[in-house]
């Protein structure tokens, strides 16, 4: 019976692993193939186009099996001791590096019994199953996330036509400048003053999730400061049937001053995110993209605040909304996903 299939489909993913084993440690294999191939009549460019080598390859192992025959395709001995340190060594240095630690080269040489090499040389062994990187700080989370981000949702859709929903946060600017990597000339380091003693202010900010406006407000952090910022987004939507903020749990949104600010103004309407999710909150988004712009710059307190408020006008509604990308949090309905320049 005929087979199914006659020739083979083999994915590049696939063949570029077929080459890897032709190319390591079974080459006697494959220099048998071009022998083969070549009694049947292939030319040497063609068989080196098929198994991915040099024409010139292909000619000496052509030209060492017309001399020593099939003993003479095997690798000859080189020159050079063994490699140091066990064949399971690598998997030991791979079982150590699977738990976060502070690991270096001395410690894990350490936890790995003193082996009888050098550190130069277990590094070498190191680099071949891991990289020299920063952990990355992941955020606790909160058990009931998905519910209270579904309970978000739904109070938002429920909200009469023409109101408004802002998404809320808090940041601090500080005197002290963030450092972070850019180009810098070979041979040369930049070096950025710091100033010494340390300022800090508190900086208010919320989002228009569907215009892309963005209003932000200096004030200290506390109460008072939120119920502030709060006026001033009643102040700016004074049509607006209900103004939703959308906040985190910090203290200062859940005082007892704010509870009873927000009682005293119907109109506005406090929704909390879920504990530990700075990620839902697009605010997050534009404070990051305030410290990129703020980075490696050693200026005095009065042009720091100079700076955050260019960074707010020179920046139109569109660019705040591809910056936050509100419709990616999960805060929001489908709707704003599909249209979130549309109306509430």
């Amino acid at each position: 019976m005929r087979p199914v299939r006659v020739f083979a489909e083999v994915p590049d993913s696939a063949r570029a692993q077929i080459m890897h084993l032709l190319h390591g440690r079974w080459r006697t294999a494959t220099r048998l193939i071009m022998v083969v191939l070549s009694t049947a009549g292939w030319s040497p460019a063609q068989i080196a186009d098929l198994l991915d080598y040099h024409p010139a390859t292909v000619r000496r192992w052509l030209h060492r099996y017309h001399t020593d025959g099939i003993p003479g395709l095997p690798d000859r001995p080189r020159p050079g001791r063994p490699r140091l340190g066990s064949p399971a060594l690598t998997t030991r240095i791979t079982s150590l590096l699977a738990t976060p630690g502070p690991w270096t080269i001395r410690r894990l040489w350490q936890h790995l019994g003193r082996p009888r090499i050098s550190l130069r040389t277990l590094w070498r062994r190191t680099r071949t199953v891991a990289n020299w990187r920063r952990p990355r700080l992941v955020a606790k989370g909160d058990p009931d996330h998905h519910r209270i981000c579904a309970r978000i949702r739904r109070r938002i859709a429920r909200l009469p036509t023409g109101s408004v929903v802002l998404a809320e946060d808090e940041a601090h600017l500080d005197l002290l400048p963030a450092v972070r990597a850019t180009w810098t000339l070979h041979g040369h380091r930049h070096q950025v003053m710091t100033p010494g003693k340390n300022q800090r202010a508190t900086i208010y900010g919320a989002l228009n999730v569907t215009t892309g406006a963005c209003w932000y407000l200096w004030a200290r952090r506390s109460a008072a400061g939120f119920t502030a910022m709060l006026q001033l987004l009643l102040t700016a939507y004074p049509t607006a049937p209900t103004v939703a903020v959308i906040c985190d749990n910090d203290n200062i949104h859940h005082a007892v001053r704010v509870r009873q600010w927000a009682h005293d103004h119907p109109r506005l309407r406090l929704l909390y995110g879920a504990t530990y999710s700075p990620h839902d909150n697009p605010v997050e988004r534009i404070w990051a993209a305030l410290a990129a712009h703020l980075a490696n710059t050693a200026v005095t307190w009065t042009e720091r605040i100079h700076q955050a408020r260019v960074f707010f006008r020179r920046r139109t509604p569109d660019q705040m909304l591809t910056t936050a990308a509100p419709w990616s949090s999960p805060w929001l309905p489908r709707s704003y996903a599909q249209n979130f320049r549309g109306p509430a």
